[in-house]
């Protein structure tokens, strides 16, 4: 969200501790976490660490065991927006309360969202439809105009920046844009 990212003020206010506030934060400490994540696994591997087993938050498990033992639960899925969400488009990804059973994945109608939500959501999809089209039309505005729509950019850059920011990005990774 783009309201608590322009000043360091805010970034102090709303991050939380070891957030920098920066956009390449996870980009920057991914390294740090799978270099530890390694190293704890061949620990296991080696027998110096023990694998302790327990049930994640993650929903994987609790889909299968609610369909093969027919243990019915509730997760929050991201599934297509088929009536679910009415003032969303139709056809796009949302994300509602899901039954599951032994029939499967049954999201649930959630009905409109309060308006100032909608828009947000309106604004996120416009910026990954435009990017959508970028790619599969090799329209390197469409690219551009995502940008320019894309909350934290719009959050610290003006216009004539971003248009600068993409030129400078689009040069810059000329090599892997084959079709553009």
């Amino acid at each position: 969200m783009p309201y608590f990212r322009k000043r360091p003020d805010l970034i102090a206010k709303y991050a939380r501790k070891g957030y920098l506030g920066e956009s390449g934060f996870y980009a920057h400490e991914w390294p740090t976490w799978r270099a530890r994540a390694e190293k704890h696994v061949q620990e296991m591997i080696d027998g110096a660490r023990e694998m302790k087993m327990h049930r994640s938050h993650e929903y994987a498990s609790y889909i299968i065991e609610a369909v093969e033992y027919h243990r019915p639960t509730v997760i929050y899925g991201n599934v297509l927006n088929a009536g679910l969400i009415d003032n969303l488009p139709q056809g796009g990804c949302v994300e509602v309360a899901c039954l599951v059973d032994r029939n499967g994945i049954q999201p649930t109608h959630f009905g409109a969202l309060p308006e100032q939500l909608a828009a947000l959501n309106w604004q996120h999809i416009a910026f990954h439809e435009l990017m959508a089209e970028a790619i599969l039309n090799h329209d390197r505005e469409a690219a551009r105009y995502a940008l320019k729509l894309d909350p934290l950019t719009a959050a610290v850059c003006a216009l004539d920046e971003i248009d600068q920011m993409f030129d400078e990005m689009w040069e810059a990774e000329r090599d892997y844009l084959p079709g553009f």
